[in-house]
């Protein structure tokens, strides 16, 4: 669903939060494809796509590094470790195998960095950010 939005054109970094970005949004079935920490301001991103097959077009989803998150963050990064994935600022990128998760969050139209967007396969600026990830 999140690749069929529309992208709108470039808006300022100042711009509040509008529209679709201030509606709640649970996807209750992505894979988990890669994972890592960003240097530049801690967040966890995550790239996540509808089904398991590793082309698949991706969304980045981010978990801050806001103290509301910690627990989620702690989380996530046990649940990674217990696949053998080190997660944090020197380690991430692909997952061994695709996990399945839902997550809850805020879509958010990211125009900050639309070159620096992770793998090939991050199709859209669209993300979720803030969100919180739930592995099934």
């Amino acid at each position: 669903m999140i690749l069929s939005w529309p992208q709108t054109p470039i808006l300022p970094p100042t711009q509040p939060r509008f529209g679709r970005e201030l509606q709640l949004i649970h996807i209750r079935l992505a894979y988990l494809q890669n994972a890592s920490v960003n240097p530049s301001d801690c967040d966890i991103h995550l790239e996540i796509s509808q089904i398991a097959d590793r082309k698949a077009p991706r969304v980045i989803i981010e978990t801050p590094v806001d103290s509301e998150y910690c627990a989620n963050r702690r989380y996530i990064q046990s649940q990674i470790k217990q696949q053998g994935f080190q997660l944090d600022t020197s380690h991430g990128g692909e997952l061994v195998r695709p996990l399945p998760i839902s997550v809850l969050g805020l879509p958010f139209e990211d125009f900050e960095h639309p070159q620096q967007r992770g793998t090939p396969q991050v199709a859209i600026l669209w993300e979720i950010h803030p969100a919180i990830i739930t592995f099934l």
